[in-house]
């Protein structure tokens, strides 16, 4: 039997993102809900933004922070193949890779900017230039951390994230599939996606996430959930890609239905 076989999933990473994901699930026997709640779409003025940068080649190191930051901000770099280039995770080097660009850096056992910041390659930034390529908005700790350690430190702030709007079919065929049990595990792999979840889903919605498994591939995000008041369980996996995620769904699913031990 497959190992996911009755539990449904509510999917809500944005749209072009979440295939795989889904498809892992139903590999699995289980069955993906699909609720994008973040739309991703490139920053309006991303040509004076290339202009302020300049050639990319006076940077001593360029870091992409998420696969949305290779989409939308890969062209940065041009035909240039002799760039040094840190991915925060398997995920983005992966996209900078089907780009035809080699990673220079990329963290072990985690794909966030704590594990990347960790990485012996960053801990001395004296005198570097440092091109960090990431979302509008974006969390500040890595390019802080990056000045203390003496880099210069330049955004290119190339996408906009913005709550999703789904019609009201879509919330109350979302909602009747809630309350009769149809969903049993949301999923949030990022703080604001979660913030952006809780703003779109109808009220009904809002009470049942209280008694559903959030599952997540970040321990901050759990954090924020209990900040928001949320009861949800959390599942908890050790990384936040694709794979980790259905793994954890795995163990949790296996879990509640291994016989108790005598």
């Amino acid at each position: 039997m497959s190992r996911l076989t009755g539990v449904g999933v509510l999917v809500t990473r944005p749209d072009h993102q979440a295939h795989h994901l889904c498809r892992l699930i139903e590999a699995e026997g289980g069955i993906a809900v699909g609720l994008p709640a973040l739309d991703i779409r490139a920053a309006a003025d991303r040509p004076a933004i290339k202009a302020a940068i300049g050639p990319v080649d006076r940077f001593s190191l360029l870091v992409f922070v998420s696969a949305n930051a290779v989409r939308f901000g890969g062209d940065l770099l041009g035909q240039r193949r002799d760039l040094r280039i840190a991915a925060i995770g398997k995920a983005t080097a992966l996209a900078l890779n089907v780009a035809g660009h080699r990673v220079s850096i990329i963290p072990r056992g985690g794909s966030d900017s704590e594990t990347l910041l960790a990485t012996p390659e960053l801990r001395h930034m004296a005198g570097q230039r440092v091109l960090i390529v990431r979302g509008r908005g974006g969390r500040e700790l890595l390019g802080e951390t990056l000045a203390s350690r003496g880099a210069e430190v330049v955004y290119a702030e190339v996408y906009e994230r913005q709550p999703a709007h789904p019609s009201r079919e879509k919330l109350a065929e979302i909602e009747e599939l809630w309350r009769h049990g149809g969903i049993n595990v949301y999923t949030a792999t990022s703080s604001e996606l979660l913030e952006a979840l809780i703003g779109i889903v109808t009220p009904r919605c809002r009470e049942l996430m209280d008694s559903t498994a959030l599952l997540t591939g970040a321990a901050r995000v759990a954090e924020r959930a209990a900040g928001f008041g949320l009861g949800s369980p959390v599942i908890l996996a050790h990384a936040p890609d694709d794979e980790a995620l259905v793994q954890a769904l795995v163990d949790w699913r296996e879990s509640r239905i291994r016989p108790p031990q005598p």
